[in-house]
């Protein structure tokens, strides 16, 4: 296996990327070659990339492509490291959660990626610093153990597996250092990345149906957009139920949605009169009728759940076979356990912040199913601007705050003209309240130049 050859390889493939080899000023990188006959004893031996202000020789700072090779026919390390004088120009870049997710996607079983990219005190963890595979350079791996955040085990970086590795790692240092100036640049780093990023295919309405056949009581959590209650629908109308549909609020009380007594408007005289809330017609029709029977609650954490519930929450168990306490549903109404043929779909708004916190019980007794944001086929489908947006959250947003990207119904308009409106008057005003909350912050100067690129509008006026 061939130094030379690889070291090669990767220059050419930072060409193809995007980085302008021969220019006199701004220069890509500054290419590292420690590989001398003496180093490669497992006496640090390395190549690669470093940041384009470093020198060419001594201790450099900040992000790099490095690779641990050696010459005796043994596994190699490719690694994305840090400078052991630590960071200069990109601490800022080191926090950025994208790039962590990026080549979080890059590694497998016989790699590693840190959980934090601007921790340059924590050493490896001993299955990386001691594998066997990686005895004959233990040494140099010790050495820089503290400033390799991630690191992936190649056999043969001549072969084709070991080519397309290092490839993906110099398209993740590609991105890195934002090399790519055109479309075909954006396309070859997308092309090296695709077998490692290509996020897999879920059919949401057959996941989500079989996880309520099995689990009976599902809560359908998302960003709104993401066809949260669409689903809900869709999954009903397979199971060829009976739908009843209610929408909780903060004043659902448990006299709404279960049982309690009114005045009663039609009468002359003040009277009260009995009234089933939402869940008791449910309930009745799934035991007189015997067909499947869904209720459907939408926006379900908008109501203090506590209040609502009140002692119907012990029924919520999908495996409760056998039960000696009876439940008051209604005086002419005592329930052990939920009927066979009840289920339950609930909706909730991931980013809502105001919205009353589910307690862990309640957590337990529902299944949970997740709606992401996914590009969908459509001809009235808007792609580059769900791309962007998602491009901007994906590399800025905090795992907490990617539940707030706007879903893909934001980006459904019938002309161009009804998807600026959309962009204007709904995921603009969307956004910058995110950003008065504190939210995405980091990400504040990329939605404003998103904006003042769209729609001529900042986000500062």
């Amino acid at each position: 296996m061939s130094i030379d050859t690889t070291k090669k390889f990767i220059e050419d493939e930072a060409k193809r990327f995007g980085a302008k080899i021969d220019a006199e000023f701004n220069k890509p990188y500054v290419l590292r070659n420690n590989t001398g006959e003496e180093a490669l004893k497992d006496n640090g031996a390395y190549f690669g990339f470093i940041h384009p202000d470093e020198e060419v020789s001594g201790p450099f700072h900040d992000f790099s492509l490095t690779i641990f090779p050696n010459n005796q026919d043994k596994a190699w390390l490719v690694c994305l490291g840090i400078g052991s004088n630590g960071f200069k120009n990109d601490y800022e870049l080191a926090t950025f959660p994208g790039l962590r997710r990026l080549f979080s996607k890059l590694v497998d079983e016989r790699g590693f990626c840190k959980g934090d990219f601007s921790d340059i005190e924590t050493s490896l963890p001993k299955a990386v610093a001691g594998n066997p595979e990686l005895q004959h350079i233990k040494n140099t791996i010790k050495t820089y153990s503290k400033v390799l955040p991630v690191c992936q085990i190649v056999d043969d970086p001549e072969s084709d597996a070991g080519k397309k590795i290092i490839s993906a790692f110099v398209a993740g240092y590609a991105e890195l250092r934002e090399w790519p100036t055109n479309n075909t640049h954006r396309k070859a780093i997308s092309d090296a990345l695709l077998p490692f990023v290509k996020q897999q295919q879920y059919d949401d309405e057959k996941e989500a149906l079989s996880l309520l056949k099995e689990r009976k009581y599902v809560i359908v959590q998302g960003a709104p957009g993401t066809g949260k209650t669409r689903l809900a629908k869709i999954i009903a109308d397979k199971l060829k139920a009976k739908i009843f549909f209610t929408q909780f609020h903060a004043e659902t009380s448990y006299s709404d949605f279960i049982y309690g007594i009114r005045p009663n408007l039609k009468s002359n005289s003040l009277s009260y009169a009995a009234e089933n809330g939402i869940f008791v017609e449910a309930l009745k029709h799934a035991v007189d009728s015997k067909e499947p029977t869904v209720l459907i609650i939408d926006e379900i954490n908008r109501a203090n759940l506590s209040n609502v519930l009140g002692p119907i929450f012990y029924l919520f168990e999908h495996k409760q076979d056998i039960s000696n306490v009876q439940i008051d549903i209604t005086p002419e109404l005592k329930v052990d356990k939920m009927p066979e043929n009840l289920f339950v779909i609930a909706t909730m708004n991931t980013a809502d912040r105001s919205l009353a916190v589910v307690d862990f019980a309640l957590r337990r007794r529902f299944a949970w199913y997740t709606l992401i944001p996914r590009m969908i086929s459509s001809d009235q489908f808007y792609r580059e601007d769900f791309n962007e947006i998602h491009r901007i959250f994906d590399w800025y947003a905090k795992s907490n705050e990617l539940s707030l990207q706007p879903g893909q119904g934001y980006f459904l308009a019938a002309s161009d003209d009804e998807m600026e409106k959309r962009i204007r008057y709904e995921i603009y005003p969307l956004v910058r309240e995110y950003l008065q909350e504190g939210l995405l912050s980091s990400a504040k100067e990329e939605f404003n130049k998103y904006f003042m690129t769209r729609i001529s509008l900042s986000l500062f006026e």
